[in-house]
């Protein structure tokens, strides 16, 4: 596939970046796009600027320029190179003039062309995050050099189009648009096709929802929610802030093959299409989506009216955004236990990610350049930003909190600001003492880990041997003692902090009270067996999973210890979510290192069996068991059974369930490729091809993983997401046989990938095809030995992660090992 723009780039360094912004300003871009070509589109830009004398350059990424005008004066268009144009500028004012030829892009970035596999439909959407602006308009692309946006669109004629301000379709195929407040080039967008398009209003605020055609129906279903869930939002947000949202219309798309979950580009909010939800879902994924559209409408204030000046402040963006977005999504909407889906879906990403050698502040992360700074856009700027931000709102309190807030937002309207600025306001509203607060928290990488030595009576803090910091925490401890839960408030302010409760079982910080990894002691976990079945309270249960969940990632826990306390808790598991994180998780991390992984399966899917069996006929709890209890079935002739319908009560075979099982057959080796095959012929959707891939990666045969492999390498053509779901597929527990020669050959071909894939695509492909089967020490001698240098630098980031985490896998092999 075609994943990048046709020609090596670099990408933008921070001295670069202050450099140019010392030298000019951007008064206005206008833009001109003629979007009715096959394979690319014309781009015309006109840029007015300011200089203040000296020489910098344009950023511009093309298939082919046909000319490039400074004050009506042709430049020699040869000198573009590497995707910047230099100039050398004198004092005042000036107008760039560009026209070239600009490639659609297939991977999730620039301006991406998608072909609905269902209808033959063509559509496309503007991504213009890190890096990715330049290959739709010339333009001087850093979030510093914010500027109004006028677009003039020419599309087919049965198109609409969509953008940052409100636009009219002046005569058939040429839409005109209104001039945007000052944006940053990364949240320049278009959304443009034959969407199927829904408005409403609120408050004043024109709403808008689109989707492809063949997702008209779900839109269509999901349409009362959605809409009612912003309306919800916004009036939460203006009253929290006591400033409107600033960007006119407000428009959320659903996208194909969007790589992130969302972005938040003002007026103009691109959403993953997945989220328009063409099967029957769980809870757990409908909070997801609600905390995603929240999140979203945060940015509005926290990134698009005030913006950081550079990446290294991005957690002014995500921090803000993750915590205000669950905040809201909790207190004004039916979803009120999203700080519990929180607690089962982000923790763990956020302290897995806190915990690896590539761990950074969550502030000033030291991001030399745009594509290192992509790498950061981790669970460190989302999960544990968010936790900080809780705690540091919990400290000064919700009026200083918010005043500080209003403050920044009214000094830095539509501009740039950093953390220092932000800090500087809440001073102004009476905060105290941020200064230690900052370094401790938001400067120093690593998380604390704590857990209590029953013996010793002592709750240990222990910092990260790296980044040392004197870390107070305050936080609860729930102790089981008398027959019942407890809780007590501890403030942990020295290595060691006296502590003896009389309890059977105790679980630190359940409540996520602070930022640490917290670990059960041996006593606790074996009782927490007969104990957490019976617990209620929501968070104490996902509490005390995080804890186990972060004992497994430091290689303290026995497989055999997960699985006896999974399969002593799912049969009475009261929420779905528990269920769609803790399975999926077992599956991928626990039962590959378990003494008996095909006993392992069994037990969880006896439990499941059990929960399915017991929960309520149509709930979503009923279906995230089934769903887990037909990823972990090993019968062939059950799994064949369901697919002809033989279903609990009040559930359907759907699209989704119907792929689950096929993906199943074919991990197990009872599905025929041409099965597979004719399935996707039947059903010749998008998410059908997604599933495909997946299924076909996932059979035990040679040609099946060799089919997978050519995804990676760019020898088929495949989409982004069919490119990670035939990585996730290759590698299964018990096909080691076949994917054994695999082994070399992906960490052989890491040095070329670039070249096949970039940007986000890169980082997916890695990560996707990564040998996670391989739990051994020779993988993981060779992962090591090609951490010493020479990667492209997303390619060594991610594997540093990875590597990471089986460094951990092999020792806790090594634990199981031992004794035997």
């Amino acid at each position: 596939m075609t994943s990048g723009s046709p020609h090596p780039t670099l990408s933008l360094r921070r001295d670069e970046a202050q450099a140019r912004r010392d030298v000019l300003s951007v008064d206005h871009y206008d833009v001109s796009l003629d979007l009715t070509g096959e394979r690319t589109f014309d781009s015309r830009t006109v840029i007015d600027l300011t200089s203040r004398g000296g020489a910098t350059f344009l950023d511009l990424k093309p298939a082919a320029v046909t000319k490039i005008l400074l004050d009506g004066t042709a430049l020699d268009v040869d000198l573009l190179d590497r995707g910047r144009l230099p100039l050398d500028l004198p004092p005042g004012a000036h107008r760039i003039e560009v026209e070239a030829t600009m490639p659609f892009r297939s991977d999730g970035e620039g301006l991406h062309l998608h072909v609905d596999p269902a209808d033959g439909r063509r559509y496309v959407y503007g991504m213009s995050f890190m890096d990715a602006a330049p290959t739709i308009f010339a333009c001087f692309d850093q979030p510093d050099l914010k500027a109004p946006y006028t677009f003039h669109v020419r599309a087919p004629h049965d198109w609409t189009v969509v953008g940052n301000a409100p636009g009219d379709q002046v005569e058939p195929g040429r839409w005109e648009f209104a001039t945007t407040p000052p944006l940053s080039t990364y949240f320049v967008t278009l959304v443009a096709g034959p969407y199927h398009l829904l408005r409403d209003s609120h408050d004043g605020i024109a709403l808008g929802l689109s989707a492809r055609q063949s997702l008209a129906g779900a839109l269509e279903a999901d349409a009362e929610e959605l809409f009612g869930l912003t309306k919800s939002c916004f009036d939460e947000f203006h009253r929290l802030f006591g400033i409107r949202y600033a960007f006119g219309a407000y428009h959320q798309a659903f996208v194909p093959e969007f790589n992130a979950g969302a972005m938040e580009n003002p007026g103009c909010v691109t959403f993953r299409d997945p989220m328009v939800f063409t099967s029957r879902v769980t809870r757990a994924a409908r909070i997801q989506r609600a905390t995603t559209v929240a999140h979203e409408m945060a940015h509005q204030w926290f990134g698009n009216l005030v913006t950081p000046r550079w990446w290294d402040d991005l957690w002014l963006n995500e921090s803000f955004a993750e915590y205000m977005g669950n905040r809201v999504t909790a207190e004004v909407t039916d979803y009120d236990d999203a700080w519990v889906h929180t607690a089962w879906a982000r923790r763990q990403w956020g302290l897995s990610a806190d915990q690896r050698p590539s761990t950074h502040p969550v502030a000033g992360n030291g991001a030399l350049d745009a594509a290192s700074a992509l790498q950061d856009f981790d669970g460190i700027s989302y999960a544990k930003g968010s936790s900080i931000l809780k705690q540091l709102n919990a400290r000064m309190g919700d009026e200083v909190f918010l005043a500080g807030v209003v403050d920044h937002f009214d000094r830095h309207r539509f501009g740039n600001a950093t953390m220092h600025d932000l800090f500087a306001s809440w001073t102004r509203a009476g905060a105290e003492g941020l200064h230690d607060f900052t370094s401790a928290w938001l400067r120093t990488a690593g998380p604390d880990t704590v857990r209590w030595d029953r013996a010793a009576g002592i709750v240990l803090r222990t910092p990260p041997a790296d980044d040392p910091a004197d870390r107070t925490h305050v936080l609860r401890a729930a102790v089981h003692r008398g027959g019942r839960w407890q809780t007590e408030t501890l403030t942990l302010d020295g290595p060691e902090t006296p502590w003896g409760p009389e309890g059977d079982a105790v679980v630190i910080d359940p409540y996520e009270d602070t930022w640490a990894a917290t670990v059960l002691d041996e006593d606790s976990l074996t009782h927490l067996v007969e104990l957490l079945p019976a617990v209620e309270d929501p968070m104490l249960r996902a509490g005390a999973w995080n804890s186990v969940r972060t004992g497994w990632g430091q290689a303290r826990v026995h497989p055999d210890a997960v699985v006896d306390l999974l399969t002593a808790t799912l049969p009475t598991e009261p929420s779905d979510e528990a269920i769609t994180t803790l399975v999926p998780w077992a599956l991928r991390s626990v039962v590959g290192v378990a003494p008996d992984p095909t006993g392992t399966v069994a037990r969880l899917h006896a439990a499941l069996t059990e929960r399915t069996g017991t929960a309520a006929p149509g709930s979503t709890l009923q279906l995230a068991a089934f769903q887990a209890y037909v990823a972990t079935c090993s019968d062939p002739a059950t799994l064949r059974t369901v697919l002809l319908g033989d279903l609990p009560s009040e559930l359907e075979l759907d699209a989704d369930l119907r792929w689950l099982t096929w993906v199943r057959l074919a991990a197990l080796g009872a599905a025929t490729r041409e099965e597979l095959d004719a399935v996707l012929a039947h059903e010749p959707t998008a998410k059908a091809r997604v599933e495909h891939a997946r299924a076909v990666a996932s059979l035990p045969l040679p040609a099946a993983k060799e089919w997978a492999w050519e995804r990676l390498t760019g020898v088929a053509e495949a989409s982004n997401y069919e490119i990670e779901a035939a990585g996730l597929g290759m590698w299964r527990t018990g096909q080691e046989t076949w994917t054994a020669p695999f082994v070399p050959r992906f960490f052989d071909a890491l040095a070329g990938l670039p070249s096949v894939h970039s940007g986000w695509v890169l980082g997916t492909a890695v990560r996707a095809f990564f040998p996670r089967t391989a739990v051994d020490d020779t993988t993981l001698e060779r992962a090591e030995e090609l951490l010493s240098g020479g990667l492209d630098p997303t390619v060594h980031r991610n594997l540093l992660d990875l590597t990471h985490d089986l460094r951990m896998q092999v020792a806790t092999a090594r634990l199981v090992e031992a004794r035997r």
